[in-house]
C-alpha cells in the first residue's frame, strides 16, 4: 500500500493575480468599510491565501467625504500628529479632519488594520483614496465592488 503525499500550495509572486476594485464610500460605516478593505488588500478572500506573501488587491476609495462615523465619533474621535519637536504635537477632531482631508480618516482607518512590518507598509501603497468620484485609474479596468 502506498503512501499519500498531500503538499499545500502556497502564493508567490509568480502565481499571485491581482485585480483593482473601486468602493464607492458614500453612506459608508469608516470602520465596517475599512475591514473589509484591509482583508482584500491582504488577499484574504482568496483561496490561495499566504500569510507572509503580497496576494492581495488593489482597491481605489471615491468619495471618501461621504462615509459616516457612528456615535459621537465626529465630536470625540481625536487624530493626533506629532511633527518630533517638542510642543509639536497637534490634535484635529475627526469631523473637521472629514472636511479638510477625508482621505486621511479612510487611510489611518485602514493602516491601523494592516501588519506593523515590511509586509504590511508593501500592502499600504495598493490602496488609492480619492474625495470626489474621479480616480485616474481607468486604465487598469477596475470593477466595481459593493459592500
Amino acid at each position: 500500500m502506498s503512501k499519500l503525499h498531500f503538499t499545500t500550495k502556497h502564493a508567490n509572486e509568480a502565481t499571485v493575480q491581482r485585480n483593482w476594485y473601486v468602493v464607492d464610500g458614500t453612506n459608508q460605516t469608516v470602520g465596517r468599510m475599512c475591514a473589509r478593505i484591509a482583508a482584500i488588500l491582504r488577499g484574504k478572500n482568496k483561496a490561495y491565501y499566504t500569510p507572509h506573501v503580497d496576494c492581495g488587491d488593489f482597491i481605489i476609495v471615491t468619495n471618501a467625504e461621504k462615509v459616516i462615523l457612528t456615535g459621537n465619533k465626529m465630536e470625540d474621535k481625536v487624530y493626533d500628529t506629532f511633527s518630533g519637536y517638542p510642543g509639536g504635537r497637534k490634535e484635529e477632531v475627526a469631523k473637521n479632519l472629514l472636511k479638510r482631508r477625508p482621505e486621511v480618516v479612510i487611510e489611518r482607518a485602514v493602516k491601523g488594520m494592516l501588519p506593523k512590518n515590511r509586509l504590511g507598509r508593501q500592502l499600504y501603497k495598493k490602496l488609492f483614496v480619492y474625495a470626489g468620484t474621479e480616480h485616474p485609474h481607468t486604465a487598469q479596468k477596475p470593477t466595481e465592488l459593493k459592500f
